[in-house]
């Protein structure tokens, strides 16, 4: 006979259900049915619950945490999914690649590439609404990043739920190795060229994140800090796609140059 959790969608054993559904997905490379039906559209909270629950899982098996990413910053995107606001993952150290490295497409299970700009945190960042100055404040470095996103979920098939439970739908996360000062940058205004295996892919500007890269970070800070998992000194923190994501296979060469800032490598084994 069922038991009553089964009526209550978002009680810890929905939640823990559909932590163990991505978990496995992750660990089999077979990509798994959607978790919508054990989290209702509309539960922050629960699909948070699930990523924690995972992410909890690694750092007991030994990663560390090192970062989050902010994703769906572009409002084109959130219309897609019928959202109003972005949404973070973590990163773990286990997920970080330095540019030019090869990059392991083994545990990869459907990616796309996207470029980014990485802000380090030189002091913690917390304490409810953060503006977007406060948040530069905090901020000891920059460094340019590929993001390659993922999906546990066949097909992308996904809602805001869904994604926000899959740890905001993070892959790996490709750094540049050079950490350049914050001061007297124009974020907003930095552009970028992807190119796949040298051939232009993607193109976009700073101001796609939220309007300025500073103001995803703002809005991370809140968020986490809400959620009672605050920013702290040394994070990474990926700021949103500065253009259109690019599938990758394995063997794709992936560069991006950033106007004034350089370029990030990614070499999918």
């Amino acid at each position: 006979m069922p038991s009553n959790d089964d009526h209550h969608p978002n009680t810890p054993s929905r939640i823990e259900q559909a932590a163990r559904r991505l978990r496995e997905a992750a660990v089999s490379g077979v990509p798994c049915q959607p978790v919508r039906d054990l989290i209702d559209a509309g539960d922050l909270a629960g699909a948070y619950a699930v990523q924690r629950l995972n992410i909890d899982a690694a750092l007991s098996a030994g990663a560390r945490r090192c970062g989050r990413k902010v994703g769906l910053t572009n409002p084109a995107v959130q219309r897609q999914l019928g959202v109003d606001q972005p949404d973070y993952g973590t990163i773990l150290d286990t997920m970080v690649f330095t540019s030019g490295a090869q990059v392991p497409f083994r545990g990869l299970l459907q990616p796309r590439a996207e470029a980014e700009i990485a802000l380090v945190l030189g002091q913690d960042l917390s304490g409810g609404q953060v503006t977007a100055e406060q948040a530069a404040a905090a901020v000891s470095g920059i460094r340019l990043a590929i993001e390659v996103v993922d999906s546990r979920i066949a097909g992308w098939d996904i809602t805001f739920v869904d994604t926000v439970a899959d740890n905001a739908s993070s892959g790996l996360a490709v750094l540049g190795a050079e950490l350049s000062p914050p001061d007297g940058l124009d974020l907003a205004a930095v552009e970028m060229t992807l190119s796949r295996n040298g051939v232009e892919e993607s193109t976009g500007r700073g101001a796609a994140t939220l309007g300025h890269p500073m103001n995803a970070l703002a809005w991370l800070a809140a968020a986490a800090d809400k959620l009672g998992d605050p920013l702290q000194a040394g994070e990474v923190v990926l700021t949103g796609a500065l253009g259109p994501v690019v599938d990758v296979r394995a063997g794709d060469v992936v560069t991006v140059e950033f106007t004034g800032l350089g370029t990030v490598h990614a070499h999918f084994e």
